[in-house]
């Protein structure tokens, strides 16, 4: 675009002027396009997210016949090439037999995220870092040192999360989260929006939510996803919950593992088409 500029003034330069003008002139439009169309394409490649991939391994809702449901909640999220398991379920035998299953390799994990110290998150580590012990593992700070200490002696990296920070492009902990049990959620930016994932959802699903709209003030939440606490509370409680989350547009809903059926009937009333039935076996994927 330069060369051709200076071409122009050049011309204007051997005394051709007027005509040199007009020939400039005519040929902004075009420059100015063509630089837009540039600076266009560029953004729309810088912006371009991976696609996220989030298969269910562990929990307590049955979808996918011969997988083992159980009391506990884990998923492998995959993020372009890398490959994050999201808490590690109850049990080490069922973990593994369901990855097996799902044909995921504990071998290819890269980082291991654990959203609470409770043992229906973290009762499957153990067994899975005797296979990989070849992972970063990010815990909340107020770990028991009996799950720091496995994880350190294990040879894994470990690193305690306490607020909020980026942990590879696009993938985000919200940090300990205060509450009855602290807890960190998951956030990855999608080209679609913000997903979330919970663990248990202890401080409170919308408070976490909250959060991430704080977070993230300029994007939507595009997907809440994961145990949302709700088991234990009342229909009336349970609606307020939900119209919240419709109030604060997040745009879809996968909750499972300690969410409850009545909540789970209540969010499918209220969702809709946005709701996303979630068990073991389950695939979502966010282009």
């Amino acid at each position: 675009m330069k060369s051709l500029i200076h071409k122009r003034i050049l011309i204007c330069g051997k005394g051709e002027s007027g005509k040199g003008i007009i020939i400039l002139l005519l040929l902004f439009p075009i420059i100015f396009a063509g630089c837009f169309a540039m600076s266009q394409i560029n953004n729309g490649s810088e912006n371009k997210r991976d696609t996220i991939r989030i298969t269910i391994i562990y929990d307590n809702n049955p979808l996918v016949e011969g997988l083992q449901p159980d009391w506990g909640f884990s998923c492998l999220v995959e993020v372009g090439e890398t490959r994050l398991l999201f808490d590690t379920g109850d049990d080490g035998n069922i973990l593994l037999s369901n990855m097996s299953k799902l044909k995921i390799n504990p071998k290819d994990i890269d980082l291991v995220f654990l959203s609470h110290f409770h043992h229906d998150h973290t009762g499957g580590l153990s067994d899975f870092l005797k296979i990989n012990p070849e992972v970063t593992v990010y815990y909340p700070q107020s770990f028991p040192d009996q799950l720091t200490e496995l994880i350190n002696k294990s040879g894994a990296k470990s690193v305690s999360i306490f607020s909020f920070q980026e942990l590879q492009q696009n993938i985000f902990s919200f940090g300990e989260i205060s509450g009855a049990i602290p807890e960190q959620s998951l956030a990855i930016r999608s080209n679609r929006g913000i997903v979330v994932i919970t663990g248990c959802a202890h401080p409170g699903i919308v408070k976490i939510l909250q959060g991430a709209k704080e977070q993230f003030p300029d994007e939507k939440i595009f997907l809440a996803l994961g145990g949302f606490h709700l088991h234990n509370q009342n229909e009336k409680d349970i609606s307020k919950k939900v119209n919240e989350m419709i109030k604060m547009d997040i745009v879809s809903v996968g909750p499972c593992h300690c969410t409850g059926d009545l909540a789970r009937k209540i969010f499918k009333d209220l969702y809709g088409n946005n709701f996303i039935e979630i068990g073991v076996g389950k695939i979502i994927q966010v282009e």
